[in-house]
């Protein structure tokens, strides 16, 4: 079966161009003998998962419990929980995985480590806690390097934790303060608690710069498997190395200047990271997705000489691919147009 035999609107993934994003990133950081953890909320497939395991990395990352239970059920047995724990019923299912010795978690406040500690009361295994730095992007962690080291201490001195080391989602391309703010966490951390067993940074946007922090273990990239046209305006990857695109058909052309196509925002996200448009025309770039309802695109044709036709099927790159892995139920692999597979979306809806 060809791809363009395929029902639209459907996620469609590459195989070769996956195979060759996981073995590139993974031999970069075998060059620089640093850990790599692919984040999976990307793809949210074990099959996926497996490749890049099998590639050489070090474990998985994963963004919420639900999904780290997935995965962990499917016997990956080293999984980083990048997000706070808070709510007690959260904190018991993480204690199952602590016991089973296949999950870390981060905190960045007291709150987070009192309640982590109290949900693993009365347990023989201790749940490993890595201390969330906020190096630049303004999201969470604890502010400075000596904030990391008093979160350190008092993990270290709670029953049911073991302080594990430290983890940043940086901003991109701000490399320098990672290894600033990190290194002086770590040199802070030592006397007090002990080595940083751990040091994670992460991000696909600037990957290839990671060498430029090299108090880092280890590194988490999600994206880079798929790749999408938010990388491709920054420079981080090319057309080609998109592997993952949403087919779509062409089922009205109202005017000359304007086409329908039968993939809205249920199935291409809306997120724009500053860009023009909801995705790119892989076969006519010039064209601009112009705007989006629950189950059309509307595509304005005017900056295009080339125009596709109705019954047309066509190629749209996302801006993120993230979400759109969120928005299926399942993706068809193929290699060079012919059809392989397909495989569930198994940790899809995975967001408590």
């Amino acid at each position: 079966m060809r791809t363009l035999d395929v029902e639209t609107p459907a996620v469609l993934v590459d195989l070769d161009v996956v195979e060759a994003n996981i073995l590139r990133a993974q031999r970069l950081f075998d060059g620089l003998g640093k850990g790599f953890r692919p984040h999976i909320k990307t793809h949210k497939i074990p099959y996926l998962a497996r490749l890049q395991m099998q590639a050489g990395a070090v474990g998985i990352a994963c963004q919420k419990i639900s999904e780290t239970e997935v995965f962990a059920a499917d016997d990956f047995g080293d999984v980083l929980l990048c997000y706070n724990l808070l709510s007690a019923e959260k904190i018991a299912r993480a204690r199952v995985l602590a016991e089973l010795g296949q999950i870390t978690v981060v905190a960045d406040n007291a709150d987070v480590v009192a309640a982590l500690s109290a949900g693993m009361a009365g347990s023989t295994a201790q749940l490993r806690v890595l201390v969330e730095c906020d190096t630049g992007m303004g999201r969470c962690g604890v502010q400075s390097p000596e904030a990391a080291r008093d979160l350190a201490r008092l993990i270290a001195n709670s029953k049911g934790l073991r302080f594990g080391g430290l983890m940043t989602y940086p901003k991109p391309d701000d490399e320098l303060q990672v290894q600033a703010f990190l290194s002086a966490a770590r040199d802070l951390c030592a006397p007090d608690v002990g080595p940083c067993d751990i040091i994670s940074s992460g991000g696909t946007p600037s990957l290839d710069k990671a060498a430029l922090a090299p108090c880092i273990t280890e590194y988490r990239a999600g994206t880079y498997i798929y790749n999408d046209r938010s990388l491709i305006a920054r420079g981080a990857c090319a057309v080609s190395d998109c592997a993952l695109t949403v087919l779509t058909t062409v089922v009205s052309r109202p005017t000359p200047d304007r086409a329908i196509l039968d993939a809205g925002s249920k199935t291409l996200t809306s997120d724009l990271f500053g860009l023009q448009g909801y995705g790119m025309l892989r076969d006519y770039p010039e064209a601009q997705i112009a705007g989006l309802s629950e189950e059309h695109g509307t595509v304005d044709l005017r900056p295009s000489l080339r125009r596709p036709k109705i019954g047309e099927k066509v190629h749209v790159i996302p801006n993120h691919c993230c979400p759109v892995s969120n928005l299926t139920d399942r993706v068809i692999f193929h290699r060079r147009g012919e059809v392989i597979r397909a495989e569930d979306v198994a940790a899809r809806g995975c967001v408590t």
